[in-house]
């Protein structure tokens, strides 16, 4: 009888303790000793699928195979128009279009196969803005992420229609992660380091 209330007591304290235990009872005067080894492996299971549920909710790379150029051709290919940005956001490409009667169009696009993820359809009041910065531009979006390309790989273009200093401004990643801020003149696509970016 005391032998059992030992070994119970040593279980419950196993189960308690959530982990694995192994406790030795000895009974009376006899020389005999029992193992009681307990494995929780249900326990070890949740708390992986925990760390599991954790790992899924991590951000996406930088990038994928397809380059903020492909995807800019992507979605014009699916919505005509003229691209005005593109940026790699919650693990799709997102383009935004100027189209034909100047509606704003938002296109997504898979970085890993460049297809069309969805579009829709924004509702914006710049399109004058954005033809007049475009007025005389020689270098389109594609073009200036093409050329950003040599300083890293381009996670975002963006048209600066701001003031006297107009041009494409792009964001690019190198492979340690560092990221850093270019101009694409909207003339000659020169490249050039962004004066804000410090």
């Amino acid at each position: 009888m005391k032998r059992n209330i030992v070994i119970a007591v040593v279980t419950a304290a196993a189960l308690v303790g959530g982990g694995t235990a192994t406790a030795l009872a000895v009974a009376g005067d006899d020389d005999d000793t029992t193992s009681v080894t307990r494995t929780d492996d249900d326990r070890n299971d949740a708390r992986e699928d925990d760390r599991d549920d954790d790992r899924d909710g991590a951000p996406a790379p930088a990038a994928g195979k397809v380059t903020a150029a492909e995807a800019i051709a992507a979605a014009l290919d699916h919505t005509p128009g003229t691209a005005v940005s593109a940026e790699l956001d919650d693990g799709s490409w997102e383009i935004d279009v100027l189209a034909e009667g100047d509606a704003w169009h938002t296109v997504r696009i898979a970085p890993d196969s460049g297809k069309v993820l969805g579009a829709q359809q924004d509702d914006e009041d710049d399109a004058a803005e954005v033809h007049a910065a475009l007025k005389n531009a020689k270098v389109t979006a594609e073009q200036a992420a093409r050329t950003a390309e040599s300083k890293g790989t381009v996670v975002s273009v963006d048209l600066d229609d701001d003031g006297d200093d107009r041009g494409w401004e792009t964001e690019t990643r190198a492979s340690g992660g560092d990221e850093r801020d270019w101009k694409v003149d909207l003339r000659s696509a020169t490249v050039t380091a962004d004066r804000d970016d410090d």
